[in-house]
This record gives C-alpha cells, sequence and structure tokens, in this order.
C-alpha cells in the first residue's frame, strides 16, 4: 500500500553526508518503476536526485557514490560528461535534457529523511 505524499522515510545519519564528497544511495519507486537514487551535501545542506542522466538514461556516477567533478562544484554524468547544479539538479554544461530529478529531503536531530509523494515512494521488500 502506497504511503501518503510527503511520509518522511529515514535515509542516513547526518554525518553520513559529507560535504561535496561521496553520495549516499537509496533505491526508490519513480513512476511505478524501481531507480536509483543519491544524496549529497553542498554547501551545507542535503539534496537528492534519481540517478538518472538526462542525456541518456543511465546512472552518473562510473564508481559507486562518486558524482562530484574534481572541483566539488557539479555533479558529473561519467559517461558523457553532462554537468549538473548540485542545489538544484538544473543542467549547467555538456549534453543534458533538463534538470536532474529532485527528490524532497528533510534533515533534523542528525537524520537525513526523503519524503514521499504521489510518484515516489520506497522499494518493499
Amino acid at each position: 500500500m502506497p504511503l501518503p505524499p510527503d511520509t518522511p522515510v529515514d535515509l542516513c545519519t547526518s554525518t553520513d553526508l559529507v560535504e561535496r564528497g561521496m553520495a549516499v544511495p537509496f533505491d526508490v519507486i519513480f513512476s511505478g518503476q524501481t531507480w536509483r537514487a543519491f544524496a549529497v551535501r553542498y554547501q551545507g545542506v542535503a539534496h537528492a536526485y534519481l540517478n538518472r542522466c538526462t542525456h541518456v538514461a543511465m546512472e552518473l556516477d562510473y564508481e559507486p557514490g562518486r558524482l562530484f567533478d574534481d572541483s566539488g562544484e557539479w555533479l558529473l554524468c561519467s559517461t558523457h560528461g553532462a554537468a549538473y547544479a548540485p542545489h538544484s539538479g538544473h543542467c549547467v554544461g555538456g549534453p543534458c535534457r533538463g534538470g536532474l530529478v529532485k527528490i524532497p529531503l528533510s534533515e533534523s536531530a542528525g537524520v537525513v529523511r526523503w519524503h514521499t509523494a504521489y510518484n515516489l515512494q520506497p522499494v518493499e521488500f
């Protein structure tokens, strides 16, 4: 049974998201399909997106969790070089077709949580 929209789902501890560091991966059901997603910290704020490049529908990271470019300023698709703004998911360069799908997050009491939507649900085991 689907959860109501805006239901918080525990993702990780706040300390798991290191500024411009490795992403924390997680799985979601988006529009009826299982997708990999990720959370990162940028300028002190946690952000999450579906792990799908808008140029070619494939995961961005060539190594699990490595999404920032060498400068730590952009999320980079390792296959074709599409670059996205970490705080918004907007395409900022390379062969992208629109922005990344953002997943709402909240953070309190040392825990990061993602929030459900009508088309975004946890994976059931």
